[in-house]
């Protein structure tokens, strides 16, 4: 097995880029490439070899540097089939479940609609890695543009099934609001308490509060919890179905 390194680009304001490559070999994919030139940057200082970029759902500020990138190294850019068609520059083509290889690691390509109808997350099944775009960020989980709430839930709890030590690196610094919404709804849930100080620590030092792990999410994040009585009870919704509470709470974070 080749242990992949990641690199955590910080781009535009708030967005998250990751550089993926094998240390020995050189050789190197980008997820989301919001801009290019912080990319760039960072592939040139670290004499990477830059063949794929993956990209996990159309809005710009996450293939904002596909062209610009393409153009420079003659990488690939690779992207979900049926979403193909907004997807700038894109090569190779997935379907949901298909697995692409990279360095002798297998990378799962599956579908996650809700904050887009064509979203996708890839999961690096050795490495443990997952890169989710902005299906769910740490302590949250993404707005709903063009899906339901019901397809949102869905794709979290797929992103939740993953074993407890995939780390997760998703695609926003949003952290210290996605705080305070679960701290809001959340105060009795221990394991939030002590983990908001890791991450005011964090944040105070201006450092990332990514990646995340599926245990942390699960323990912590009020969005990976709607089966909890603790939180059915807060939002009167006892008795209720998880999606029912998923869709309570999706509505009072996006008016918080």
């Amino acid at each position: 097995m080749s242990l992949l390194n990641v690199k955590l680009i910080k781009c535009l304001s708030d967005n998250y880029s990751y550089i993926i490559f094998n240390p020995i070999t050189k050789k190197a994919i980008i997820v989301d490439p919001a801009e290019a030139q912080p990319l760039m940057d960072a592939i040139f200082k670290l004499n990477l070899d830059l063949e794929y970029i993956l990209i996990t759902h159309h809005h710009n500020d996450h293939v904002g540097g596909n062209i610009e990138l393409k153009n420079k190294f003659n990488c690939k850019i690779v992207g979900f089939a049926d979403d193909s068609n907004r997807i700038p520059g894109i090569d190779i083509r997935l379907q949901d479940k298909e697995i692409f290889n990279f360095e002798k690691e297998n990378i799962q390509l599956n579908f996650a609609p809700g904050h887009t109808s064509g979203h996708i997350f890839y999961y690096f099944k050795k490495n443990k890695y997952a890169f989710v775009g902005d299906v769910v960020f740490t302590l949250g989980c993404g707005r709903i543009f063009e899906g339901t709430t019901n397809e949102m839930y869905k794709s979290i709890m797929k992103i939740k099934s993953l074993p407890d030590d995939v780390e997760i690196f998703c695609g926003h610094e949003y952290t210290a609001n996605n705080l305070k919404f679960c701290l809001e709804y959340d105060k009795s849930n221990d394991r939030l308490m002590k983990r908001a100080k890791q991450i005011e620590a964090l944040l105070n030092k201006n450092l990332p509060t990514v990646p995340t792990t599926v245990l942390n999410e699960k323990q912590t994040n009020i969005f990976f919890r709607c089966n909890d009585k603790t939180i059915s009870h807060k939002l009167d919704l006892v008795g209720q179905s998880p999606e029912k509470v998923f869709e309570k709470l999706r509505q009072l974070k996006d008016n918080f």
